[in-house]
């Protein structure tokens, strides 16, 4: 059976049966990506309990998927241009089914964290191949905005999702199922994908920049080290300064790397355009801001009103409905308002209704107001979001798409993983539970309003 081709007649701005067949394969691909992404959250304290973590180990849990998810995006985004959108997907998908079969049938420290590493990899290969294909295959314009509404809220749905199923899994049967229930689905994705997915690959004959790849992984992966060490460590660790003077200086010599390179691996002229740059930046605050918000929350519901990981995903879940909300309205409003406009004002929503937040205490009286804020934060982030995946993919030739898309998937990787030991810090530095989350939304809040800020005023129309 031949791949299904995207090149079919349809009305202007309407999916044809094909379109909708590869948009449904695509957002599943990364809807399993990013409940992986927080399947494990709840779980870590069972997860360290079973194989023997000590508590200041278990954020190695978590940084064993950050590193390689957020330091090879860039790379393999370009890669999956160069060689292949689908293959590099398939590729993905297969690195993740083996990586989550080591973790689910993990019998040591060292053999989870090789099983995270592997789906961190499968990340950094699988996501921007998946975000890249749906630019491809669907037009600029009402179809593409619509394909990337529906990814935004696939994508931060499966985050709750995540988090409620990591916790359901880890009550009724054990942690290891959180790992193993991605292998069968990995397993159909990569049989059903050849059939459906025709190969996309950019035709300029362009050869991949060895020394631009070594650099910005090398930077990344400084970085995103640096901040997972100075979270747990504290910024004036010698090992975190260490290693983000060593990102700043790779990240240094990747610019100038690129500015003598006769095919660059990012090319300047996309890296420095407006709406790439200040897109990014709009979709680094978004990120970095609910993700942590989403912990503190969890850490208020679990440390202050006494709830159990099951209950707190629960609870989690209304922010997860709205976010899913957010990701279905956002095309129309985006196709309505525009970009610019619609990221400032899903930004400005999101503080509004984060800065609401403020008045949880520390009787369960305000858990309605808890549940009401971060379903409408949740709506405005996601309205921020798909914004910014249109922002950033948005006047770009095919060939480039990949690199785009690898740069807006890295942004994503490196904001989440920047955000929770940020707010970690805030939070923990108050002696009350309560007094430090409430210290934390306020930062939270100035953070999303100095992005819708800077956004609004340097992120012009066309």
């Amino acid at each position: 059976m031949t791949a299904l081709t995207t090149a079919v007649s349809a009305p202007p701005g309407r999916m044809s049966p094909r379109h909708k067949l590869v948009l449904t394969l695509l957002l599943g691909a990364q809807f399993m990506l990013a409940i992986d992404f927080s399947i494990l959250n709840v779980a870590l304290p069972v997860v360290g309990r079973g194989l023997g973590f000590g508590l200041d180990e278990l954020q190695w849990i978590a940084t064993a998927f950050a590193l390689p998810a957020a330091g090879f995006t860039l790379l393999f985004g370009r890669v999956a241009d160069l060689f292949g959108r689908r293959r590099m997907l398939l590729t993905g998908m297969a690195l993740l089914a083996a990586g989550s079969l080591i973790g689910g049938l993990a019998a040591s420290p060292a053999m989870l964290l090789t099983g995270r590493v592997l789906q961190g990899l499968a990340t950094a290969i699988a996501t921007p191949a998946a975000l890249s294909l749906i630019t491809t295959s669907f037009p600029e314009g009402p179809m593409r905005t619509r394909a990337l509404g529906l990814s935004g809220a696939l994508m931060s749905a499966g985050f709750t999702v995540g988090a409620i199923l990591g916790g359901v899994l880890t009550d009724v049967l054990s942690w290891r199922w959180a790992f193993l229930i991605n292998v069968p689905v990995a397993v159909l994705i990569l049989a059903v994908t050849p059939a459906v997915v025709s190969e996309s690959r950019s035709r300029g004959g362009a050869k991949l920049d060895v020394p631009g790849a070594v650099t910005v992984t090398g930077g990344l992966l400084a970085l995103v080290y640096g901040i997972t060490s100075g979270g747990s460590r504290g910024w004036d660790d010698p090992v975190a300064v260490g290693a983000l003077v060593a990102a700043a200086v790779l990240l240094s010599a990747f610019v100038l790397v690129e500015r003598r390179s006769p095919a660059p691996l990012a090319p300047l002229s996309v890296l420095t355009r407006r709406t790439v740059t200040w897109g990014n930046v709009g979709g680094f605050v978004a990120f970095a801001t609910e993700t942590s918000l989403v912990f503190l929350m969890t850490l208020y519901l679990q440390k202050v009103l006494d709830f159990s990981p099951l209950t707190t995903g629960l609870a989690l879940g209304v922010l997860g409905a709205g976010t899913f909300a957010g990701g279905v309205a956002a095309p129309r409003i985006m196709g309505r308002f525009g970009g610019r406009t619609t990221l400032v004002a899903g930004l400005l929503l999101q503080a509004a209704a984060t800065a609401a937040l403020l008045g949880v205490g520390e009787s369960r009286d305000g858990l309605g107001l808890m549940l009401v804020a971060t379903a409408i934060g949740g709506f405005g982030n996601l309205v921020a979001i798909v914004a910014f995946m249109g922002t950033v993919t948005s006047g770009l030739p095919d060939g480039e798409q990949g690199l785009a898309t690898g740069v807006a998937t890295m942004t994503q990787q490196v904001a989440i993983t920047l955000g929770i030991p940020v707010m970690s810090a805030v939070a923990t530095a108050n002696t009350s539970v309560l007094g430090g989350v409430h210290t934390a939304i306020a930062v939270n809040v100035a953070i999303v309003l100095a992005g819708a800020a800077l956004v609004g005023s340097f992120l012009r129309r066309s």
